[in-house]
């Protein structure tokens, strides 16, 4: 390959020392890092309970040991969360000394993607200097989906940094040619495994790669020594599914959305093939009831399939394209704004409020997944293409800086010789983070299953490294090259067109964005005076609106359950920002069913019994009791039937089970709880709070568009 530069070279910050032993470099890294500090902590509040769902899991699990090591998602232990326990025994360590909150469960969180900055620093430096490192940390601290997802207790931001650890270890597995670190990294993935499953393994190829094509050791020797790895890394990642499956199973809550009450059943179904393609895992998602119809126990079973969007939405997105800002007025008057999205079982676009509950958004319920293969959470993500990233609703969680970031990988590339083994610096920084990033995108352009906004903070430290890798080499190339100069005013033009592009997606198109192009221009003609200056001037001019968008993140109101970037003016009145105050522990809930439930539950192990966590959580934020989630998260777990519920009755352990609906699967317990128990009337038809979690609406209050639900008393 024709190289512009044989001798890589580490671009650095005048090593000033301004105190003893802290040089320039070191004060702006912590300044990066006081900023990142401030950016996960202002306006904190807004986040309430955090992700409900997995806050009461931390409830529950400081209730026992077995809660504890099953990761039970209420204090009965009658099933678990979806998800591995790493993360959420990290958090239920915090909250065992911080108390249960929506801030003690996401401080670990936070303190990971602060602390991620410097790792992210050290790491670039490596092998590109301290410029790189700094701008590489300076991107991801700016970058909007970070940030979130970090200010939630969703396990991801945790996942990130466990990822750089493992980063850290096989970059130093390469330098040394020794076996150890590449177990330690094959280790710390495994650890990030049960953290968030087979996500953990994204930037594994990367990771692989750079110890296979850059250690110096001879090719069969990194053979077996990757093959050694490996094992370690299954043994890992599989070693608390495996002693939880040779638990018995009536020794041991029910494995939730696993479909057949096992971890490895979850490990390849709901968080393997799932993720893959929609309706792959062989479960039929539960009718629910046309909009409008209350979840009422004495209303028949809803047969065939669900109508479609109303002729307004569709007509309202007539030659519009996916993501297009919409509105249009309803029978009864109300007006519906929001934008253009497919709904299940439709090929034609229809006019919804993304994410809005579906009592108002008429016959459409954004991330099901549906039989005809329609998109699950496409309302979140968008349709599979290669245009994914860079159209809404997605563009907005990190993509403002990606076209940067994929021409860094070519000019990468061109920035010295090949050689194999890989010698020079900045071909082993491609390989681990271009590999990262482009692996990364690619998969999620492409997949067809859940796949929720905030998974784009996978991306984050490659798309920063990336940033810094391509601005410190048009930096290392510059000297008297013009062409140098023509590379990055090119380069950086891309990067503003596009993001001022995505603003219009959003309509968030201000005027006061056209100061990134002067501060642009300013660049170019300070360029004949300050090189220097010039080229930081350019780097400004891409940070601006970034910036703007994470700030904006954090000054909104929290995305409570599903964290996600500010979404612009457009959505400013939309679900994602109209929240119902929470000032605590299941506030959203029903006080007055809660202070009934709990002066007549006296001496009973359950609370009450309710079809799923939609309904769950927050009655056990609210009074830390064991509630029965008979469908587990989403309504389709076969947690108990309705003969375990009658003896459950006998036993003394139940008395109410609050219900609504015919639903799928539980037929048997509707018919049963019709036949046995009695309706308490002064709880008939009431609301039952909000959901948990906006994951999956196939099911609970919410899943038919409204909340009603009847308390029935059994004895």
């Amino acid at each position: 390959m024709t190289t512009l530069s044989t001798q890589p070279t580490q671009p650095s910050i005048p090593n000033r020392k301004i105190l003893p032993g802290v040089t320039a470099a070191t004060l702006l890294l912590i300044a990066i890092m006081a900023l990142s500090l401030a950016l996960h902590l202002i306006n904190i509040d807004s986040i309430g309970d955090a992700n409900a769902y997995y806050t009461a899991a931390v409830e529950s699990m400081l209730k026992s040991w077995s809660n504890f090591f099953f990761v039970a998602a209420e204090p009965g232990g009658s099933v678990t969360v979806d998800k591995p326990p790493l993360g959420l025994w990290i958090q239920a360590v915090f909250a065992y000394f911080l108390g249960v909150s929506g801030f003690s469960v996401t401080l670990p969180n936070i303190l990971a993607g602060v602390f991620g900055i410097p790792v992210l620093y050290f790491l670039i430096k490596k092998y590109m200097g301290e410029l790189a490192g700094l701008v590489a940390a300076l991107v991801m601290a700016l970058t909007p989906v970070y940030v979130a997802t970090n200010r939630n207790n969703t396990m991801d931001g945790m996942l990130v940094f466990f990822l750089l650890l493992a980063a850290w270890a096989f970059i130093h597995a390469t330098e040394t040619g020794k076996l150890r670190w590449v177990l330690v990294g094959a280790f710390i993935v495994g650890l990030g495994f049960n953290i968030k499953m087979m996500q953990a393994f994204l930037p594994l190829p990367a990771f692989y790669a750079l110890y296979f094509f850059g250690s110096k050791e001879g090719w069969l020797r990194k053979i077996v020594n990757l093959g050694i790895a490996t094992v370690l890394l299954i043994a890992v990642s599989l070693s608390w599914a495996i002693v939880v499956d040779l638990t018995p199973a009536d020794q041991r809550p029910y494995i939730g959305s696993s479909g057949n009450n096992t971890v490895m059943g979850l490990i390849f179904g709901h968080n393997g093939v799932s993720r893959l393609e929609s309706n792959r895992t062989g479960r039929t998602p539960p009718s629910a009831p046309q909009t409008g119809q209350p979840l009422d126990p004495s209303s028949p079973p809803q047969q065939g399939p669900r109508q479609g969007p109303p002729p307004q939405a569709l007509e309202a997105c007539a030659g519009s394209t996916l993501g297009d800002a919409c509105s249009f007025s309803l029978p009864n008057g109300n007006t519906i704004n929001g934008t253009c999205v497919t709904p299940p079982n439709a090929s034609q676009l229809a006019c919804a409020p993304q994410g809005l509950p579906n009592a108002q958004n008429p016959g459409i319920q954004p991330g099901t997944p549906n039989a005809q293969g329609g998109t699950p959470f496409s309302n979140e993500t968008g349709s599979p293409g290669v245009f994914r990233f860079f159209t809404q609703p997605l563009s907005k969680q990190m993509s403002w800086l990606l076209p940067f970031a994929l021409i860094g990988i070519l000019l990468a590339a061109f920035g010295a010789q090949i050689r194999l083994p890989i010698e020079s610096g900045i071909h082993k920084a491609l390989v681990l983070w271009g590999g990262w990033l482009l692996t990364c995108v690619v998969f999620f352009s492409m997949i067809s299953g859940i796949f929720h906004a905030y998974y784009a903070i996978m991306l984050a430290p490659a798309l920063g490294a990336m940033v810094g890798i391509g601005f410190s080499q048009l930096w290392n190339w510059d000297g008297n090259r013009n062409w140098a100069v023509v590379l990055l005013v090119a380069a950086v033009l891309v990067t503003l067109g596009f993001q001022v592009f995505a603003s219009a997606q959003y309509g968030d198109l201000s005027w006061w964005m056209l100061g990134t192009g002067i501060l642009l221009g300013v660049g170019i003609m300070l360029m004949s005076i300050s090189r220097r200056v010039g080229y930081l001037l350019a780097l400004a001019a891409m940070l601006v609106i970034p910036a703007y968008w994470t700030v904006m993140t954090t000054a909104s109101n929290a995305d409570q359950n599903l964290p996600t970037a500010y979404a612009g003016s457009n959505q400013q009145q939309g679900p994602d920002r109209a929240r119902q105050p929470d000032d605590g522990a299941g506030s959203n809930t029903n006080q007055e069913l809660v202070e009934y439930l709990q002066a007549n539950t006296q001496g009973v192990k359950y609370l009450v019994a309710v079809p799923s966590s939609q309904q769950g959580a927050s009655l056990v934020l609210a009074t830390g009791r064991p509630v029965l989630y008979m469908g587990g998260f989403g309504g389709q777990d076969d947690v108990v039937s309705a003969e375990d519920m009658a003896e459950m009755v006998s036993n003394g352990e139940l008395r109410y089970v609050l219900y609504g609906g015919d639903r799928g699967n539980k037929q048997a317990i509707s018919n049963w709880l019709k036949s046995s128990c009695g309706v308490v009337l002064d709880f008939s038809d009431i609301n039952a709070g909000n959901q948990p979690d906006g994951r999956n609406q196939l099911d609970g209050p919410g899943g038919g568009g409204n909340n009603q639900m009847t308390l029935y008393l059994c004895r």
